[in-house]
């Protein structure tokens, strides 16, 4: 391989555990509060009056907002690590909790939603650049790590929503700046430590991508890519944008008891996650992508149609499956492109939010002129997208 120069890069070491787990929990306590959102979407459809549509329309700006912002942040901490930037950032999440607590207006709303995306844009590269420099070379089990705290906020956030919020207003959204001011104590600590391994950081070599990975390739390798993320992310938007709603109608369940479903899904979800890393690290990464992408199918197919009792076990596993996806997706995409970490972390995590929020506001439309009911019949076949995973390229480029 050649080498060619590069930003600073600090010198491979042990593992560094402490750094791992603050890193981890601070995702669970920044996705926790991104996660308040989509929770508390029937309480705003019922004070608010909003339609399917809206609701579309505020997952949009949310995750848009973050997906536009996510690769710049990336492509320039590449070249200039910031390592305060994690708890500047969270500083945006704190501003829109306590907005959302007292918006009364969509557009007030819809501003809420956006300084969410931005705090989550910010936190998401520089965080998962700093896991992988406390790897100590376990790339898939740090990154994993990293994702499964990200997983349990999300799925503790509607568990929170069903016992807090609901039941006692939209205005309790702001005792939740409680956990924002302890992601910004955490994060200070975490930056002191990243800041200095900036700073004993000296200027390496860093490989160059596989020399039988052209150009050509390549871009055939991140269009599968964006077709996997696209498939995962549009269906995991949609479960946690409408799952609520689809127990609702088809089974006529209070909005609380929805969400407790809600949780179920979501908790299988960040168990899933923390299973990918670790065995793309041992079977590879691509081996990963292959089931957890295809392996849903025939429960999604069947979701729409079963009993409730049988919807619940077909949700969990969906959701433990398919989680397994985004750190092997994550880590070979790194490196395909080696000296790219922010940018492709941020690249990734922009494009899968932006994507799912997307797919989020046409499936609102949808529901809206049919059915939630149809809406999960179209996604299910969303993982047939897996199949595409046979195009990737073969070649170790670690």
């Amino acid at each position: 391989m050649t080498a060619t120069a590069a930003a600073p890069q600090p010198a491979r070491q042990a593992t560094s555990l402490w750094i791992l787990f603050a890193v981890s929990f601070s995702h669970l306590l920044n996705d926790l509060m991104q996660s308040l959102l989509p929770a508390v979407y029937p309480l705003l459809r019922d004070l608010y009056a909003l339609d399917f549509t809206q609701i579309g329309l505020i997952t949009l700006v949310n995750q848009v907002t973050s997906s536009l912002l996510q690769p710049l942040v990336g492509l320039y901490t590449d070249k200039y690590p910031k390592p305060y930037s994690l708890p500047i950032g969270m500083c945006s999440t704190l501003i829109a909790l306590l907005l959302l607590a007292v918006a009364d207006s969509f557009p007030t709303l819809l501003l809420a939603a956006g300084l969410l995306g931005v705090g989550s844009a910010i936190f998401h590269p520089e965080a998962s650049r700093l896991a992988r420099m406390a790897s100590g070379g376990k790339l898939g089990f740090a990154q994993s790590l990293f994702q499964v705290g990200g997983n349990f906020g999300t799925a503790i956030g509607p568990l929170l929503a069903a016992f807090i919020i609901i039941p006692l207003g939209q205005g309790t959204v702001a005792w939740f700046a409680t956990v924002a001011l302890t992601a910004i104590v955490v994060l200070s600590l975490v930056s002191m430590w990243y800041a200095g391994q900036t700073r004993m950081a000296k200027p390496e070599p860093v490989p160059v991508r596989h020399p039988s990975l052209t150009r050509r390739k390549l871009i055939g390798a991140f269009a599968v890519i964006a077709v996997l993320v696209m498939s995962k992310n549009v269906y995991m938007s949609s479960m946690t944008t409408f799952y609520a709603f689809f127990l609702m109608e088809k089974f006529a369940l209070a909005a609380s008891d929805a969400q407790l479903y809600l949780f179920v899904f979501l908790g299988a979800a960040a168990a899933g996650t923390f299973i990918g890393g670790p065995i793309g690290d041992r079977v590879g990464r691509k081996a990963v992508i292959w089931v957890s992408i295809l392996g849903p199918l025939p429960f999604t197919l069947a979701l729409p149609y079963v009993g409730l009792e049988l919807a619940i076990i077909m949700t969990a596993l969906i959701g433990f499956i398919l989680a397994s996806a985004f750190s092997a997706i994550l880590v070979y995409a790194q490196e395909l492109l080696p000296g790219r970490v922010g940018m492709i972390a941020g690249l990734l995590f922009g494009f899968a939010f932006g994507i799912g929020a997307l797919g989020a506001s046409l499936l609102g439309i949808v529901a809206d002129v049919t059915s939630i009911v149809f809406v999960f019949q179209i996604v299910a076949f969303l993982p047939l997208a897996g199949l595409l995973t046979a195009l990737l390229p073969d070649t170790d480029v670690r």
